[in-house]
């Protein structure tokens, strides 16, 4: 038995004890043996385990039916659009959950196994697989309520009957905690009567049982199918909340990090290029945990904190906090990174603040939002108060006032200086399509749904959408041009690594810099974001060894040459940017 093999063997003793582990352990076994017969290939790793992704690797995160034509299956369409639009600049797609769903905009999924027939089939996956490195959902926290599995649930019948947290109503669990303010149980009728099922997110999503060895085999054989149809990144939704266990919080319990890590073990096995990406809308510590010990549970955790405190620094103007909280940032080992994002399909969480901003802060975070146009979803706190859990508007829109009379260069240069944070930091950029096209609030589908989520889950129709970002005054125009720009860019620049080191500088409140240094040591980028409507002014000390140094800006190519004591001084317009390149050597501060 390899190591992989033993590790999930351990997690089975860990999670059910030894004697159910070794009962189950032989399925667990030929589920793996199975898969690699059929995929041998798979399981020669194509390149050490710290060098499977570089600063070429940018995701762009879309849904399947994201973009339309009359008379073509969505998923088609999406590819062809995809490779007119942006070439090569994008290497990675994310497709929301693509499977047939029941609400929640795919996120309550009715069968795993199957493509949403309205958008095509396996074999579009797969054709966007051939250009593109894929990202699959996930989403195995929960499932429809319309799901096979959960009709023979109801029905009795095994071993479906095990599939489900089923909990008594009296049962204590004010422990628990709470992503909504809806119920946490929900009664189902079923054959042996009304049964209280467990229900984290809404009563058409029923959270699965981990408590059942089986359920988690049935969970393995889903990852794997991903894996056989081109997934190469699996995105683990809500992970956080795996493991039910009554008088705990049931999140992130140790069961739940034994599960990814036996998930991790199984997959290192049989396909080692395969990538964890954890998803887990809470505050930094937490969220970083998933990270393991670096080598034994997610490669990559959703870096939630950066989009609400990139959001503060614009509003206010001041990078004091988000300067003081990137530098924290590292992660356990080169085998591990951050997937960043700015905006994705859910909005803005605001859980990561929790311990970096005082709650008045937050609150009148969200009090902008609404005035932008925007919505916001509430939870209730451990304290019993209502507070805003999330910020539902397009992350354009939540820069700038669409009601404001501002001009629109201020506005896409806004919002551009937004994304090329996110662009330069350490970890693998993710682009949420709305993002690259310059949307802005979809209200209207609010008032369609109900939900305030839908303001930045608007579909495009392919004419509308090459006639808008055509029309070169046009918003959707200015930031696809200049946003594919910095993309093209960052991918071109080694320091941009996701393992090249990060430096935090401080040069004032007003401007977020730091400074990117290439793997091997060979180059560095100081990079410098004004998140304020006003001119800034800076010197960069780079020290004796850089005097007399040319640096280049990467967005422009202009030169800049370092004074004979190694300084730069520097000027940013309203919301500029400086990507400064130069030979390593030297260190940087403020002076």
């Amino acid at each position: 038995m390899n190591n992989h093999r033993r590790k999930v063997q351990d997690g089975l003793a860990f999670l059910y004890g030894p004697a159910a582990a070794q009962q189950v352990w032989p399925q667990f076994a030929a589920a793996l043996d199975a898969f690699h017969r059929a995929h041998p290939a798979l399981a020669q790793p194509s390149v050490p385990p710290d060098q499977r992704l570089s600063e070429r690797d940018v995701v762009l995160i879309t849904y399947g039916d994201q973009i339309q034509a009359p008379g073509e299956p969505p998923l088609q369409t999406l590819a062809a659009t995809l490779r007119e639009l942006t070439g090569d600049a994008i290497n990675t797609i994310h497709i929301l959950p693509f499977y047939p769903y029941s609400s929640d905009d795919g996120f309550s999924v009715i069968d795993y196994k199957q493509v949403n027939p309205a958008w095509g089939d396996w074999a579009d996956v797969r054709d966007l697989g051939r250009d593109y490195r894929m990202m699959f959902d996930g989403v195995i926290n929960h499932i429809s309520q319309h799901s096979a599995w959960f009709e023979a649930f109801k029905r009795g019948e095994e071993p479906y009957a095990r599939f489900f947290v089923v909990m008594a109503p009296d049962v204590d669990l004010s422990a628990v905690v709470r992503p909504r303010t809806l119920p946490l149980l929900t009664p189902a009728l079923t054959a042996g009567g009304v049964k209280h099922v467990w229900t984290t997110f809404s009563a058409d999503q029923i959270d699965l049982n981990y408590g059942e060895p089986e359920l988690l085999l049935a969970i393995l054989d889903v990852l794997l199918f991903y894996v056989s149809q081109g997934a190469r990144l699996i995105r683990l939704d809500a992970i956080g909340f795996m493991w039910k266990e009554p008088g705990t919080s049931c999140i992130h319990l140790p069961q739940t990090h034994r599960i990814i890590q036996l998930l991790r073990a199984a997959l290192d096995d049989v396909a080692p290029d395969v990538l964890l990406v954890t998803e887990t809308n809470v505050p930094h510590p937490e969220n970083i945990s998933y990270f393991g010990d670096g080598y034994n549970e997610a490669q990559m955790v959703y870096n939630f904190t950066l989009p609400p405190l990139t959001l503060h620094a614009f509003q206010t103007g001041d990078a004091t906090h988000l300067r003081a909280w990137a530098s924290t940032l590292h992660t356990p080992s080169p085998q591990t990174t951050f997937f960043n994002f700015m905006a994705s399909h859910d909005g803005v969480g605001l859980r990561p603040l929790e311990g970096i901003l005082p709650r008045a802060e937050v609150t009148a975070m969200a009090e902008r939002v609404l005035a932008h146009g925007g919505r916001v979803n509430y939870r209730t706190a451990t304290d019993g108060a209502t507070v805003p859990y999330e910020l539902n508007i397009v992350y354009f829109d939540a820069l700038s006032d669409p009601q404001a009379g501002e001009a629109a260069a201020t506005q896409v240069a806004r919002f551009l200086a937004s994304q090329a944070i996110l662009l330069s930091l350490p970890g693998v950029p993710g682009i949420y399509v709305h993002s690259l096209f310059g949307s802005r609030n979809w209200r209207e589908g609010v008032e369609l749904t109900g939900q305030n989520r839908t303001i930045n889950r608007r579909k495009f129709q392919r004419a509308e959408l090459l006639a808008d970002l055509a029309a070169q005054d046009s918003i959707p125009h200015q930031v696809f041009t200049r946003y594919l720009h910095l993309i093209r860019v960052r991918t071109g620049t080694p320091a941009f690594h996701p393992n090249g080191a990060m430096a935090v500088l401080d040069l004032g409140p007003g401007l977020f810099a730091h400074l990117r240094t290439a793997p091997g040591n060979s180059t560095r980028v100081l990079c410098i974001h004004n998140v304020t409507n006003a001119v800034q002014a800076a010197m960069a000390v780079l020290g004796e060894a850089a005097a007399g140094m040319r640096l280049t800006e990467l967005t422009t190519g202009a030169a800049v040459t370092a004074d004979s004591a190694g300084r730069v001084a520097l000027t940013l317009p309203p919301y500029g940017v400086l990507w400064l390149q130069y030979s390593s050597g030297a260190d940087a501060s403020r002076s």
